[in-house]
């Protein structure tokens, strides 16, 4: 911790990353306004610094509901799905790539052709295709973001499996009478944590770009719902005169992803002793 806490990189992704979540919590209070009811008589008015109400901190949307409300509303939204969809593919991609590590054999072959067979499809064409059949609702969504990200974790705890297996502290503990269950949770499993978390912070920022992207495409929550993605879809067809509309989504959406990114780095680079 110490060492993270000295890494510049991490600092800043994480300050970036905490104050989208302390402001996403605590959207009642610092945006009291309903972010789902209109008020046509507010319809695009500016935001405040550019003369516009004082009521409206980020201005109002085409049906006049207040933009930021809606922001950090669609923040919940946008990053309970994200971290639920890491939570459950690091799940699913950890067994899995620890069994196929583990067992090898058919049951390894299989899984690393199922692997290979899943990224040969862009993963936008393969998330919208599995929307399409399972549905928008949240728990689809985060079973479709999930499915799209297991992959990686996969294939990174197979390999560092088939190395750490064969390392002396490993065979050292099965001579001493571990059993094989004992030597996965004690020696194999905490030695492939850092690259999970590494991988996971990194996916994190995937999983909000891709949730947006199907919001956008209009796949996603659905309105009056506030969601990122479905506020920038709202705003294309405004940018000429209203341009707050799909600006202020689309800084959310960066910031968040710059923050995931630089954390991912800082991780990588504490976590790493080849570094």
């Amino acid at each position: 911790m110490k060492r993270l806490l000295r890494s510049p990189t991490a600092v800043t992704g994480g300050v970036l990353l905490l104050l989208v979540v302390v402001a996403s919590v605590a959207a009642p209070l610092l945006a009291p306004a309903d972010p789902v009811r209109p008020s046509f008589g507010r319809r695009l008015q500016p935001p405040r610094l550019l003369g516009g109400a004082s009521a409206s901190a980020l201005g109002t949307d085409n049906l006049g509901r207040d933009i930021l409300a809606r922001l950090l509303y669609g923040g919940r939204v946008s990053l309970v799905l994200a971290a639920s969809a890491v939570a459950l593919a690091a799940t699913a991609g950890v067994i899995v790539g620890l069994a196929a590590g583990v067992v090898g054999g058919r049951l390894d072959d299989l899984v690393m052709r199922l692997a290979d067979v899943q990224l040969a499809f862009p993963v936008i064409m393969l998330a919208i295709a599995m929307v399409a059949v399972v549905g928008t609702s949240p728990a689809a969504l985060v079973s479709v973001l999930a499915l799209s990200g297991w992959v990686l974790y996969a294939r990174t705890v197979r390999a560092n499996v088939l190395t750490i297996r064969r390392l002396e502290y490993v065979e050292a503990a099965r001579t001493l009478g571990a059993s094989e269950l004992r030597v996965i949770l004690r020696h194999i499993l905490p030695n492939t944590l850092a690259p999970i978390l590494v991988i996971g912070s990194s996916q994190f920022a995937t999983m909000v770009l891709l949730e947006s992207g199907l919001s956008f495409l209009g796949l996603g929550i659905q309105p009056p719902q506030p969601s990122w993605g479905a506020m920038l879809a709202e705003g294309r067809d405004y940018l000429s005169n209203a341009w707050w509309l799909a600006t202020v989504p689309g800084m959310a959406i960066s910031l968040v992803v710059l923050g995931a990114n630089l954390l991912g780095d800082g991780l990588r680079d504490v976590l790493d002793p080849r570094l």
